[in-house]
């Protein structure tokens, strides 16, 4: 069973928006193996023209499933998201997932259930990488960090963390603040 953490902004949460949100994300439990005590983190926003923003995050080992939706209905925004949401796991289950299993890896145990309001995606797509860039990778703290990414003009910067000696990213926000995205290493079990 997933458990919410629903908060609102500029709006207040009530029971029935509490109840609506969860019938709609109440689907990604035929996917989600109980075992991993998913959490969906769900933030509401009402904007001053009437917009709503909906917001749900939900970490899961070896995966975060995110989506965002903007909207003039709110029931809308939350339908849109759940889709989304629902598109994410079938696309790591069959892309991710299947490549994990032929190994031997049990990361996430989804169940074969399918969701016939979700359009399914080419499964064979292939990825293809139009460019290829090789960094020489000296440590350096975080403002140097942000100064070199200022300097190329690019949102994100992957750098070596001097004070801890890991591959970390600092990446500029939507609000013009920065974030950091921050490494550590996941022992896998064999």
């Amino acid at each position: 069973m997933i458990d919410y953490q629903i908060r609102g902004e500029n709006i207040s949460t009530t029971e029935a928006i509490e109840n609506y949100i969860k019938m709609r994300l109440e689907k990604l439990n035929n996917y989600i193996d109980a075992n991993n005590n998913p959490i969906a983190h769900v933030n509401l926003r009402k904007y001053n023209e009437k917009t709503f923003k909906v917001e749900v995050t939900m970490p899961l080992p070896f995966l975060t499933l995110r989506a965002e939706e903007t909207q003039s209905d709110f029931y809308s925004a939350v339908d849109l998201v759940s889709a989304k949401l629902l598109r994410q796991i079938r696309k790591f289950k069959t892309r991710v997932n299947r490549k994990s299993r032929e190994k031997g890896f049990k990361g996430i145990d989804f169940n074969e259930q399918v969701d016939p309001l979700v359009p399914e995606e080419a499964e064979d797509k292939k990825l293809e990488v139009i460019r290829r860039k090789t960094l020489s990778l000296k440590p350096m703290d975080l403002e140097e960090a942000a100064l070199q990414m200022e300097m190329l003009d690019h949102d994100f910067f992957l750098f070596l963390n001097a004070d801890t000696n890991q591959l970390d990213i600092i990446y500029k926000r939507d609000d013009g603040k920065y974030g950091l995205i921050e490494t550590e290493n996941v022992e896998s079990s064999k």
